[in-house]
């Protein structure tokens, strides 16, 4: 009899810890930019994974070496849905009677977005998939530069320089210092294992840009480059580089137009290179063109998420009154 109901208690106890487990939302502290995907293996390994990796896996634009734009772990849909992932993005995909598209926002954990795909058909989940891919991938990426924001806020170095010169402030995490100060030039740095990653940031008076603005914009940062980003080598200085061209978009950086470039630098007569995120603002205001720059050298690293960081702290960008 003691032993039924030691028994039946346990059964009890093992009942409250997974309904706990099921209720109890915590936060999904997984690696950037990464997500999970839900689906049978029949799905994924044809035209809908296919479809999921065209989407999501991409490449990055703008690095050196090829890299998706988010890194996929995939389960078999038997297994208990969100609850063996930590992302802040998982997406479930059956097929099932009628088409079905559905975001739950903290189903299984907080910062987390659960995404419901189905439909009858091969062919109509791949038509959800490809309608919704845009919304989807910019709720992912909102969530990811929310939790680089949330783990860069527990760390910040205040630069007084930056405030003072650029009347701007900058969230920047610790680790960064200044390597090079001009009257409107600044340089941050980090050191990392087997390489660097930087800031800068620099003004120039208000200028109407040509037909061509990225060929102005990459004209002006080869200009400061070569004046105060050196190398050892003689004559090396940083250029854009001519191999990879140059992505351009425009966007809005706090409240104010800017235009969003991105590619690859070198060190001219050097052998040191790597990826470049630069906003070009225009601080109306201030009647100024306000550059802040940021790329890394790490020859034995993905890039990706270093590059993620430092869009990360740039776009954390305030201007003072």
């Amino acid at each position: 009899m003691k032993k039924a109901h030691f028994f039946l208690l346990f059964i009890g106890l093992c009942a409250l810890s997974c309904t706990r487990s099921r209720t109890t939302h915590t936060d999904m502290q997984g690696a950037i930019n990464s997500i999970s995907v839900i689906i049978d293996d029949e799905l994924w390994n044809g035209a809908v994974g296919d479809t999921i990796r065209n989407k999501f896996a991409s490449p990055v634009v703008g690095l050196p070496d090829e890299e998706p734009l988010f890194s996929i772990n995939q389960y078999p849909a038997k297994l208990l849905e969100g609850f063996m992932s930590d992302s802040r993005t998982v997406i479930v995909v059956k097929k099932q009677p009628g088409k079905k598209f559905q975001i739950i926002r903290n189903e299984f954990g907080h910062k987390q977005n659960v995404i419901h795909i189905s439909g009858s058909t091969v062919s109509e989940i791949i038509q959800i998939i490809e309608e919704h891919a845009p919304s989807m991938i910019q709720m992912m990426r909102e969530a990811e530069f929310a939790e680089m924001r949330s783990r860069i806020d527990t760390a910040l170095i205040d630069f007084p320089g930056i405030r003072n010169r650029f009347r701007i402030s900058l969230k920047v995490p610790q680790g960064y210092k200044p390597v090079l100060r001009d009257h409107n030039f600044l340089w941050l740095k980090k050191d990392i294992i087997s390489g660097n990653m930087s800031i800068v940031v620099y003004d120039l008076p208000r200028m109407k840009f040509g037909k061509n603005i990225i060929a102005d914009i990459l004209r002006i940062r080869d200009s400061v480059g070569g004046k105060y980003i050196q190398g050892t080598a003689p004559d090396s200085r940083m250029v854009t580089e001519d191999a990879y061209s140059p992505y351009m978009a425009q966007v809005t950086i706090a409240g104010r137009k800017a235009y969003e470039t991105r590619g690859t630098w070198e060190l001219k007569n050097d052998f040191m290179m790597g990826p470049f995120v630069n906003y070009a603002i225009l601080d109306e205001p201030n009647n100024r063109i306000l550059m802040v720059e940021g790329f890394c050298y790490a020859p034995s690293k993905q890039k990706r998420d270093l590059i993620f960081e430092l869009e990360t702290i740039i776009r954390s960008i305030s201007f003072e009154p």
